[in-house]
């Protein structure tokens, strides 16, 4: 059973039918699929035309990096990012080193412009 789950992991399919004695269990060591059918009477036509999930799925191994089509894919989203003084001052050479070493010299200087006093 391991080693089926390991090639189904690295097979990383479209649609994925789970019918062991244990497809529960199976299901949480699933890392790459599409779409995980579980039990007899769950099968890909199911899901594809009734049970509710889309039916836009990574195929051909990109279940590996991508998911389905879901409605988080029609919203915009914005990353929020804030630190005082004291959170950045520990960490802020290693980020100028960080920007230096791919020569992006205005980000550089953008960091270390806040600890030019000391």
């Amino acid at each position: 059973m391991e080693e089926a789950i390991e090639a189904a992991n690295d097979i990383a399919s479209e649609h994925l039918e789970i019918v062991t004695k244990d497809a529960f269990e199976v299901m949480t060591k699933i890392r790459n699929a599409g779409a995980i059918f579980i039990g007899e009477y769950a099968s890909e036509p199911l899901g594809d035309y009734f049970a509710g999930p889309n039916h836009v799925l990574p195929t051909n191994g990109t279940a590996k990096f991508f998911s389905p089509l879901s409605v988080d894919d029609f919203i915009k989203k914005s990353s929020i990012i804030s630190y005082s003084r004291e959170a950045l001052e520990p960490v802020y050479k290693d980020i100028v080193q960080f920007a230096e070493c791919e020569k992006l010299t205005a980000h550089a200087n953008s960091i270390r412009v806040r600890f030019e006093k000391e």
